[in-house]
C-alpha cells in the first residue's frame, strides 16, 4: 500500500482488500516460531535493553536470534542482527547447522562494521550459543554489552521475533524449493531487499535509505 501511495495513488485498507478480493489474492499467515534449546548453562547476563527498542542512534542496540526452516527434508538456519536503529539487518549467517561456526561468522560480519569508539548493546535469547565463554570473550573484545531475556520471556525480543515472522510469511510460507541452494538464494535476496527495498510502515522508506538520509542530515 506504501508503495502504490509513494506513486501517487490515493489508496486505503479497504481498497486494497477490495482489489485482492477482485483478482482472488490471499495474504498469508504467520506460523508457529522454531524455539532453540536454552541450554543448561544458566543465565550469563543481565536484561540490559528491559524491552526498550527505541533508540536515535545506529549501532547502540542490536538485537540477534537463530530461527529455522525445514526444506527439502533438510533443516537450514538463520542467524542475523538486528539494528533497532532502522530494522536493517546489519550481519548474518546461513548454516544447514546451528553451531558456535555460525554464531562467531554473524559476530565477524557484526565487528567488520562497528564505527570507531562503538558500544552497542547485543540482545538475545538465552540461546546455548550465548551463554558460551567464546560468546562473551568476542563480545568483550570488541566492546559490544551483552543483554539477555528473561527465562520464557519471548517479548524481550519481541522486534527479533516479529522480523523472523515476516520474513516467513513474505518469502517461505506456502512457496516451493527445489534445492537447498535455490532455498539459501532466495533467502539472501529477500534480506537484500528487505534493507534496501522494502518500506517500513514506521520509517515511511527502507532501512538502508532511512540510514543513509539520517547520516547526511
Amino acid at each position: 500500500m506504501l508503495v502504490l501511495r509513494q506513486k501517487g495513488y490515493i489508496i486505503n485498507h479497504k481498497t486494497v482488500l477490495k482489489l485482492m478480493k477482485n483478482l482472488n489474492l490471499q495474504g498469508k499467515q504467520r506460523r508457529s516460531k522454531y524455539r532453540s534449546y536454552k541450554g543448561e548453562i544458566g543465565k550469563v547476563a543481565p536484561n540490559i535493553l528491559n524491552r526498550d527498542f527505541e533508540t536515535n542512534n545506529a549501532f547502540e542496540k542490536l538485537v540477534t536470534d537463530v530461527t529455522e526452516f525445514n526444506v527439502c527434508n533438510e533443516k537450514i538456519y538463520l542467524s542475523p542482527i538486528l539494528d533497532l536503529y532502522n530494522n536493517e539487518i546489519i550481519s548474518y549467517s546461513i548454516s544447514l547447522s546451528p553451531n558456535f561456526a555460525q554464531t562467531r561468522e554473524m559476530l565477524q560480519g557484526l565487528f567488520g562494521k562497528l564505527p570507531q569508539g562503538a558500544r552497542p548493546i547485543l540482545h538475545s535469547d538465552q540461546g546455548w550459543q550465548y551463554q558460551m565463554k567464546e560468546f562473551q570473550r568476542l563480545l568483550k573484545k570488541h566492546n559490544v554489552i551483552q543483554s539477555m531475556s528473561r527465562k520464557g520471556n519471548c517479548l524481550d525480543n519481541s522486534v527479533m521475533e516479529n522480523f523472523f515472522g515476516r520474513l516467513k510469511v513474505e518469502m517461505f510460507y506456502g512457496e516451493t524449493f527445489q534445492t537447498t541452494d535455490e532455498f539459501v538464494c532466495k533467502l539472501k535476496d529477500y534480506i537484500t531487499y528487505y534493507n534496501n527495498e522494502r518500506i517500513s510502515l514506521k520509517l515511511k522508506m527502507s532501512p538502508v535509505k532511512y540510514r543513509t538520509q539520517s547520516q547526511n542530515i
